[in-house]
């Protein structure tokens, strides 16, 4: 018999999975390595929701955990940066396929532009603009003091201009 958190824990894993997921996959860029991490997360939410005090944290603390396992994964799978396949193929038509070029292309870049970040700054970029989470999200989520992780992403805002304004040109 699953207790109430337990039932939480499991209908927010449901709920959100699509969003652990593209947190993951923004860490590992492997569809595989990324689903490995999201079950992997799923597996020690469930393990140790009972030890989650309130329920309002209870999401801040999944996506702690997608963040952590998938640093973890990273660190005990340091390997060469290796280009993603293309999974679908590239269509005939010549408009099509130079929008997907350019497609490829800028998320190439992008994944480029992130790894000059340290982990900490990486996350809070990917929480801020591409799960849109908010400052105070963010602080809870990291375990960090709101003016750190302002300070965090200001410092990786300023690490990435250069590289932004270098790929403009």
């Amino acid at each position: 018999m699953k207790t109430k958190r337990e039932k939480q824990t499991e209908d927010l894993l449901l709920s959100q999975y699509s969003r652990y997921y593209r947190l993951a996959y923004s860490y590992v860029h492997n569809e595989q390595d990324a689903l490995d991490i999201v079950q992997e997360s799923a597996y020690k939410a469930m393990r140790d929701c009972r030890s989650v005090q309130n329920d309002a944290y209870l999401g801040t603390w999944l996506y702690r955990i997608v963040i952590n396992t998938a640093l973890e994964f990273l660190r005990k799978n340091k390997r060469e940066d290796t280009v993603e396949e293309v999974t679908e193929p590239l269509t005939a038509a010549v408009g099509d396929y130079t929008n997907e070029l350019a497609q490829l292309h800028s998320k190439w870049e992008l994944e480029e532009m992130l790894e000059h970040l340290n982990d900490r700054e990486k996350s809070v970029i990917i929480l801020r603009f591409f799960e849109d989470c908010k400052l105070e999200d963010i602080a809870q989520i990291t375990g960090e003091n709101l003016n750190t992780v302002k300070a965090r992403l200001y410092r990786a805002l300023r690490k990435l201009r250069p590289e932004a304004e270098q790929n403009r040109i």
